[in-house]
């Protein structure tokens, strides 16, 4: 293949081979799945929340949030290579980084499978190949077993990500897609095309769900909010780890196990 298609359908050449590339990644997880891949070496820049594996990332420097990034600070660290992602990442922030980033990865995974061309795309254009074929078998090892793992009824499921304002997800979201394996049917806020919508709690919400998921991240919802709501709304309530059902790259092979134990549960 001569090159590698982005989110946006930009293709992408493999580095040269003794090239020394300069990456910096605005997205947690695909921080992540750089180092799974070897090329922390590489990595000159991450967001503050770009924390795992926290033994390596903590000697990359940050440039800022996902949302707030210190396009100075990227300057100064003249990357060849900026890693971002539509949902996470402002628009306006990254066209200005591309006009003196030499490379702009867009990523947009969708469904738990985007993760293999996910693995395919960083794994060809930084030449570590065999490293990404390996999370692709890890992957399809553990969806496999995900698939085979008899299911519940389906439920319509309330998955929270916010509160004050009460903001859930969409159903064409990669949390939506998570849910769908084990028969979790997003719930989905009516008269909005808005991916992460808010809401407001009422008779008719509540009898239209058959319980409430809230998320460990980016809201650190707790066990004292799932007794609380509980209490309020009379439908059951589960906290959830939010790395494991949000965070595409290598940390959805965990994701998959994680789906598997709540399937069964």
């Amino acid at each position: 293949m001569s090159g590698w298609l982005d989110a946006l359908g930009v293709e992408h050449r493999p580095i040269a081979p003794s090239s020394t590339p300069r990456i910096v990644s605005l997205v947690p997880s695909i921080t992540e799945l750089l180092c799974e891949l070897g090329l922390a070496p590489w990595l000159v820049g991450r967001t503050g929340f770009c924390v795992h594996p926290a033994d390596i990332v903590r000697n990359i420097p940050k440039i800022g949030g996902t949302k707030d990034v210190n396009i100075a600070k990227i300057r100064k660290l003249a990357p060849t290579h900026l890693i971002v992602n539509i949902d996470e990442n402002e628009k306006s922030s990254v066209d200005v980084l591309a006009q003196f980033v030499p490379h702009v990865i867009v990523t947009h995974p969708l469904t738990p499978r985007d993760n293999l061309a996910l693995f395919r795309l960083i794994g060809g254009i930084f030449r570590v190949e065999p490293a990404a074929e390996a999370l692709c078998a890890a992957f399809e090892q553990e969806y496999a077993a995900l698939r085979a793992t008899p299911k519940e009824p389906p439920q319509t499921m309330l998955y929270c990500i916010w509160k004050d304002p009460w903001m859930t997800v969409s159903r064409d979201t990669y949390i939506a897609n998570m849910m769908a394996e084990i028969g979790w049917q997003c719930w989905n806020a009516p008269g909005t095309t808005a991916r992460y919508p808010s809401f407001e709690w009422s008779d008719a919400l509540v009898q239209s769900i058959d319980g409430v998921l809230l998320s460990s991240e980016p809201y650190r919802f707790t066990e004292a909010h799932v007794d609380a709501l509980e209490k309020q709304i009379g439908k059951p309530v589960q906290l959830l780890d939010g790395e494991m059902m949000s965070w595409y790259g290598s940390r959805a092979i965990a994701g998959l196990r994680y789906l598997r134990a709540l399937g069964g549960s």
